[in-house]
């Protein structure tokens, strides 16, 4: 890496700032959290707000919020996003702590289709590939994105009287009893499937959330039975957790 551009290191110092709080600064607020010159935070503030990154506060002089400039910025950053790269990436770099089979699912109706997958390294694993569709309700990421769905489109998808298949003799087939589930999923924020798509596998999973907070999709760590247990499972769902929120910020959330 080249010599960093001090005046650009301090811009950027500068707009970060706004990342923080209610997103309103004065300029002696910057001068004294950055502890820079007041000439220097003056000069660099006008050069900021000329070229739109920043934008006077309406009402309330000398005060400053960011501009249209970094808005713009991402949304370009957004539509160059690719889910399945992104999810491909973080997958890799959670199996390599884990060494267990790492997926990344969307929701499509109600099944779930995994758009990326990185095999576990270990001898016993779970046999499974990218594209492949199961019953959402059968697994910790479908669990997790149907507990996500506002209420209407839930009961939408899965209505009272609807058939749902079962996997294993662990999978819910009643309506009533996957909605109390998924009512506990969405408390906790991590769905657990243990043995109902896979009698051999269990599963923990987290979720995904985009720029705006909806979640798009979820993040996976499936185990043979062999390696499962209450202990491996609490280690599992902060793992995941912390493997969801990365992706996330990838995708330009901000935090849960």
């Amino acid at each position: 890496m080249g010599r960093l551009v001090p005046a650009v290191t301090r811009a950027l110092d500068i707009l970060e700032l706004f990342l923080e709080g209610d997103g309103t600064l004065s300029a002696p607020d910057i001068v004294r959290r950055l502890q820079l010159p007041r000439t220097t935070v003056h000069e660099l503030v006008g050069t900021l707000t000329a070229r739109s990154y920043l934008a006077p506060v309406p009402g309330r002089p000398g005060h400053y919020r960011l501009g249209v400039r970094p808005y713009q910025l991402g949304s370009r950053y957004a539509e160059q996003l690719d889910l399945a790269a992104e999810g491909q990436q973080v997958a890799r770099s959670v199996a390599e702590t884990c060494e267990e089979t790492v997926h990344v699912a969307i929701l499509e109706g109600t099944d779930v289709i995994y758009i990326a997958k990185v095999d576990s390294t270990q001898a016993v694993r779970m046999v499974s590939a990218a594209g492949r569709r199961l019953p959402a309700h059968c697994t910790a990421v479908g669990k997790m994105l149907l507990a996500s769905l506002p209420a209407q489109e839930l009961a939408a998808r899965v209505p009272d009287g609807a058939a749902l298949a079962a996997m294993t003799p662990n999978s819910i087939t009643d309506p009533a009893a996957l909605r109390a589930e998924l009512r506990q999923v969405a408390g906790r924020g991590v769905a657990v499937e243990e043995r109902e798509s896979n009698p051999d596998v269990s599963c923990v999973a987290a979720p995904v959330r985009d720029r705006s907070g909806r979640v798009v999709a979820a993040l996976s760590i499936s185990v043979p039975l062999i390696r499962w247990s209450p202990e491996r499972r609490a280690e599992l769902e902060e793992l995941v957790r912390r493997g969801a929120l990365r992706l996330s910020e990838r995708l330009g959330h901000r935090g849960l």
